[in-house]
Order: structure tokens, then sequence, then C-alpha cells
């Protein structure tokens, strides 16, 4: 292998020149570095609004690195097909990418890699995803924290290495291999017409994601622990589609926080935490990565779970039409934006697997289908935690009562009036969005009756502990 061959930096969900150790080891060796992005099988998997929202960043991510005199190779089809293509058309000797921790992702990255490496190609995987890799966290009995409060005791302490600029030069190759055009790989196909509402609320690629950060830390880090349970505050610091699609790293958030801490800013130390939630939602996954499918803890699978995804009171659930106005305003928010706040998200979770007794997947699917902030282990953890199954769970007889929990952290309706539209005089133009962002045919109109509530929330609860005491008993 030359040391002049070119390097493949394989693009995968690091859309960013800022803090990418691939592309800073890649840049680092001299070589011509050829980045591309593959539309393989975990692409194609996607829900609708992952797919779509990971479509715009590489997009974006296209334009930049043109704008840098480099350039976005696209190509679609099984990940070890296309680069054993490209080493041939490119002559490269090394491949490099940023590692993944989903367990689907390990199985491919693993066979990738033996193959190319038989095949006399450098193949390596570098650390960018986590702050932490998930191995060298353990407990003192060598074992993975299945608790979160320790974990974070065990990581905060931990140095973090700074964030690193982007690399000055790309060094180009002397000739490109061709490329696909994203436009035919039609990744907002599933989308439909909700794709243009959602549009107006997505926030792509890196500047704007470190816009957002330091919009973030300048003016809500502060108030963030007290503010950020109530949805109708702008509280948060709605990065988690930049974090999930890779256009900022978990090292940037994670100094920004400190130094916001260190200025005094009283949120600070709770946006750590959360940082460290997500953190410790991969590292479960690593470490059990069954968590994606099944129920984490020993003893639920008997539970009594519907799984019926037909059933009306899903129906009503998926639809924002259960009558219970913030579980409502929960759903109509994803289909607006893409995204629903996580004090919503918990009530929405808890209203589908205790008070419809209805099984947590039915729901982390339909999500998956729906979050362009989508993320396979955080939300398999959250779903897992609302439903009582899952590590470091809230006992399953602790139910979100909907209705106290919008009285408390809605109290002036400004989170309900921002989403529900039905007997409102004026509604909000957000109201309205949903009736555009659903599908036609589920008959809709903003004109409609609000409907009564499938389940109440007394009901929900007599249903659910009924439920648990049998299991207990």
């Amino acid at each position: 292998m030359s040391d002049a061959s070119p390097i493949l930096w394989w693009v995968r969900r690091d859309l960013r020149l800022a803090d990418n150790p691939a592309l800073a080891s890649a840049c680092g060796s001299g070589r011509p570095v050829v980045p591309v992005f593959i539309h393989d099988g975990s692409v194609a998997a996607l829900g609708a609004a992952a797919k779509w929202r990971l479509g715009q960043g590489v997009e974006h991510f296209a334009r930049m690195l043109g704008a840098r005199n480099s350039r976005l190779i696209l190509r679609r089809g099984a990940a070890l097909e296309v680069l054993r293509a490209l080493v041939a058309e490119t002559g490269a000797g090394a491949v490099i990418w940023s590692r993944a921790y989903d367990p689907d992702s390990v199985a491919r990255d693993k066979a990738v890699k033996a193959a190319l490496s038989t095949d006399g190609i450098e193949a390596r995987s570098v650390p960018g995803f986590l702050l932490f890799e998930p191995w060298t966290v353990e407990t003192g009995q060598g074992a993975f924290y299945r608790v979160y409060t320790p974990f974070w005791k065990a990581v905060r302490d931990r140095p973090v290495a700074e964030p690193q600029p982007a690399p000055g030069i790309i060094p180009r190759p002397e000739r490109w291999p061709a490329t696909e055009e994203i436009e035919s790989w039609r990744m907002g196909a599933a989308m439909r017409r909700g794709a243009a509402v959602v549009a107006r609320h997505a926030c792509v690629g890196e500047e704007a994601a470190q816009d957002r950060l330091a919009a973030f830390v300048e003016a809500r880090i502060a108030d963030y622990k007290a503010r950020r349970d109530f949805p109708a505050a702008n509280a948060t610091s709605h990065l988690s589609e930049n974090l999930t699609c890779g256009e900022i790293s978990p090292r940037a958030l994670w100094h920004a926080g400190l130094s916001a801490m260190d200025a005094g800013k009283a949120g600070a130390e709770h946006f750590l935490k959360e940082i460290v939630w997500r953190e410790f939602a991969w590292h479960l996954m690593w470490h059990s990565p069954h968590i994606a499918t099944a129920n984490w803890r020993e003893g639920w699978d008997s539970f009594p779970w519907s799984t019926d995804e037909t059933a009306a009171e899903v129906l009503a659930w998926k639809q924002g039409r259960t009558g219970i106005p913030l579980v409502d305003a929960g759903m109509r928010e994803m289909y607006v934006t893409g995204r629903m706040h996580n004090r919503t998200r918990m009530i929405v979770a808890s209203y589908l697997t205790k008070h419809l007794m209805t099984h947590w997947q039915v729901g982390l699917k339909w999500f998956a289908d729906h979050l362009t902030d989508w993320d396979p282990a955080a939300n398999a953890m959250g779903w897992q935690w609302v439903a009582g199954s899952g590590p470091d769970a809230a006992p399953y007889f602790r139910i979100f009562n909907p209705v106290s929990q919008a009285e408390k952290f809605d109290p002036d309706h400004a989170y309900l009036d921002a989403w529900i539209a039905e007997g409102r005089v004026r509604p909000s133009d957000t109201a309205l969005s949903y009736f555009e962002a659903v599908p036609p045919s589920w008959g809709l109109s903003p004109a409609d009756r609000y409907p009564a509530s499938v389940v109440s929330a007394e009901e929900g609860r007599r249903r659910a502990l009924a439920a648990y005491e049998a299991r207990s008993g």
C-alpha cells in the first residue's frame, strides 16, 4: 500500500467538519481523502421522518464539502460491496469511519473490517459519537452500570478532550469517482405532504447546530433545570436532531455545558446530566443489545399488554385524538415539527402503555416513523423506562396523570393552545399545521368537535394498577 494512496472516509452519522476524529485522522495523514456516504440497509430501514431528516443533512453536508473544494460521493448498496468498488476505482489503501454502537451496525462494521483486512486494505473505526467508549465505564466489580445515578457519578469528573476545529484542508484525489444524485434516493418519499410542514421546523447542518448551541448557552441554560419541564417554554436546547445526525459532537455540548457551569449558570449541570443520560442509553445498548427489541427486565414478557396496533384506542393515540388534551398536543407537535418535548414524551408513552395497556413496542415503532431526532438507544430506554420494563425504570404503579401534569406544567394552556385547533375561535398556525401534515385518509378537519376521552385518566389508572397487581400476585 502506497503512502500516497487515497483514504476512503465512510461518512455516517457524523455530518460535520469540526471535532470529527475520523476526518481529522484522514486529513492528518496527508493522503487524498474521498468522503463517501452509503445508502445501505441501515438507511433504508429508517422510519419516514428520520430518513427524510438524514437526507436533508446529507444534502447539506455535500454542499459544505463542495465549498471546501472536496466532494461527498453518494452510493447505494451493501456497505462492503460499495467500499470494495470504490477501493478498486480509486486505488484507496484505507477506509476509516466513526464507530457505531447499535447491534446491527456493530455486526455490519465487524464484517466490513474483517473483509477489507483480508483484501489487504487498512480498515479502522474511531470514536466520536459518544463521550466515553462503553467498555471503559465499569463498576467496581467490572460490570456495566444498570442505574443512571451511579453511572453519572462515575463519569461526571472524567476528562473529556476539547473539541477540535475543522481541518484547514481536505486533500483531494487526482480523480473523483462517480457519484449518485441524492434526489434519486427519494429519502423523503414516505413523508408525503408532511415533509413540507416539518421542513419549516428543521434546523439542518453544522453551522445551524453550533448557532443553536450558542443561543441556548447564552440565553436559556441558566434556567434549564427550572423550566425544562414546561413544554410551552422555549427552555431546552433543541439539539436532538443535530446530535442524532452528528451535525454537532457530544464533546462540543459537554464543554459548552462545563463552561456555562464555571460561569455560574445554575442549569448547566443539569444539562450535562442530560448529555450523560444519552450516553447511559448507548452504553446500555452496547452491553445489552436486546433493549432495542425486547423487555430489558426479566419477568415482563408475560405482562398483559396488547399488541394490536389497529385497535380503536391505539388509532386514536396515533392520531392525537384520545380526548386527553396533553397527550394529543404532544402527538400533534410530533407530526408538525418532527420532535416532541421530553416531558410530553413521557406522558404520551405512559398513556399508551398504562392507560391503554398497549405494548411499548407499538409506541416505539410509531415514534421511529415520525421523529426526526430518532435515536434508537435513547428512545428504547425511554419507552421501557416509562413502561416499567427497562433499566432504571419508574415502578409500574407510578403512572403519569395527563390531567394533573397539564395543570402543573401547562397551567395557562399555552402548549395546548399551540397544538389543538378544535373548539378554538382562532386556532394557532401550529395547531392548523397538524391538519396539513397528517394523511388525508384520516379525514380530519379543524372544524371537527374535539373528541371525548377514549380512556379517562382515572379509568386508565385503575386498569393499569389492576393488571400490575395481578402480575405481582
